[in-house]
């Protein structure tokens, strides 16, 4: 395992917390770093499936965990309206001690479509560069104002304000706009790399969004960013096997990035897998 990379686990919320609840505290206690779940209304790769809502989890996974980082892997503004958003980010702020990773992406069309705005993949971009200022704001001012083509707020409140000083705002981006917006206003970048039939094309692909990262950071005048590589994105699962995991990971931190991310194995696909697989990669972390 490459040292210095931190390790996370994504559960999604299609089956009952009895079942969910466990596994939470299974992550932490195997020594990952951090722990995640999809922030959706219907998700497109478990479309016909039962799905409970990212944030009364995150809260209960607070309750059952000590250690790891919580997040949304990602929120969209979709549903979310960043007034209201923020209020949520607040809250799991506080039940975390202080452990919630904010991660917020621009979104798909499903769940869009499903609330009657059946927007394009530029508008729902153009919504995204309201929606990450404003987040931002409203997670660091008090008596925000604010007047724009998506979103309006009024002398918004935001007491009693995060834990800590700040918390991480995680920006999901591939594309040029998005990653210049990232760079400008996140703590971390999040990609799912997204292109290629195979893995060496899969890194490749990855390998250019770093580049174009790198220059749009170096473009803002901002120092180092932690960034978060989704493993799972690629042609195939990274919990194939632990060996697999072990070069996916490797190859990851030789492109630069802080935090790898792979999913709890299911029993069907999406990521059909062993735990077991799990539980060896969890036996390499040494913690």
């Amino acid at each position: 395992m490459s040292a210095g990379v931190r390790q996370g686990v994504v559960l999604l919320t299609d089956e009952p917390w009895a079942v969910t609840g466990p596994r939470w505290t299974a992550v932490e206690e195997m020594g990952f770093d951090h722990a995640w779940t999809y922030d959706h209304l219907v998700w497109g790769g478990l479309p016909d499936s039962p799905w409970f809502s990212a944030m009364p989890t995150l809260a209960a996974a607070a309750g059952v965990t000590g250690r790891i980082g919580l997040g949304t892997f990602v929120s969209s503004p979709n549903q979310n309206h960043p007034y209201t958003y923020a209020r949520d980010v607040i809250t799991l702020d506080d039940l975390t001690g202080g452990r919630f990773l904010c991660g917020v992406g621009t979104g798909g069309d499903l769940d869009a479509r499903l609330l009657g705005a059946d927007l394009a993949l530029r508008e729902r971009v153009d919504r995204f560069h309201e929606f990450v200022p404003l987040l931002d704001r409203l997670l660091r001012e008090d008596h925000v104002d604010h007047d724009g083509t998506w979103y309006r707020t009024q002398d918004a409140r935001t007491l009693p304000g995060p834990v800590r000083h700040r918390v991480p705002l995680l920006v999901a981006a591939n594309g040029p706009r998005s990653v210049r917006l990232a760079a400008q206003h996140a703590d971390g970048w999040v990609t799912y790399g997204g292109k290629g039939d195979s893995l060496d094309a899969w890194f490749d692909h990855v390998r250019e969004l770093v580049a174009r990262f790198d220059d749009a950071v170096q473009a803002a005048g901002r120092g180092p960013l932690d960034r978060y590589l989704s493993l799972d994105s690629s042609p195939r699962f990274s919990l194939e096997s632990a060996g697999l995991h072990a070069e996916m990971t490797g190859r990851a931190a030789e492109l630069g990035f802080t935090d790898v991310v792979s999913h709890w194995p299911r029993a069907q696909g999406p990521y059909a897998g062993d735990p077991a697989v799990l539980e060896e990669v969890a036996g390499s972390l040494g913690r």
